[in-house]
């Protein structure tokens, strides 16, 4: 079982201490769970409530493929396409938090509804206002 090293990446999730870095993990259980309640009849936007506690949605940014920057509108839209016909679930690799910035690998994995799986490498930055919400979303991803 991994420790905390001493360039302060945690490799092991359950030996993460960092409050910023624990956020991280949080948000994505809450992708998680929010992506499975989305296929029950009746999900709308307010499902989204949950993660959207964990932002300041009136300044919040994804920057995500090919550079596109929205906020928290336009990025709620674009989850409730995606969990509406995908299944999702990651595994963890590290994470590493400076200040108020977390660094978070996962390798992802989305399964349309009936159809094909992508599995992709992502390295996520989050930056965090002095408050602890995310203000900023930065996502890299390497895919076949």
């Amino acid at each position: 079982m991994a420790t905390i090293a001493k360039d302060g990446i945690w490799t092991d999730r359950s030996s993460v201490t960092g409050e910023l870095a624990l956020k991280c993990l949080e948000y994505t259980d809450c992708i998680k769970r929010t992506v499975e309640a989305a296929k029950a009849p009746g999900f709308n936007e307010s499902g989204w409530d949950e993660l959207a506690a964990l932002l300041d949605t009136d300044v919040f940014e994804r920057v995500g493929n090919d550079k596109v920057a929205m906020g928290w509108e336009v990025y709620r839209g674009l989850l409730m396409q995606w969990a509406t016909s995908s299944d999702f679930w990651a595994e963890f690799h590290r994470v590493s938090q400076v200040g108020n910035l977390v660094f978070l690998e996962l390798t992802e994995h989305n399964t349309l509804v009936g159809g094909d799986e992508s599995v992709v490498n992502s390295l996520t930055s989050y930056q965090y206002d002095d408050a602890g919400r995310m203000v900023r979303l930065g996502i890299y991803l390497q895919h076949d």
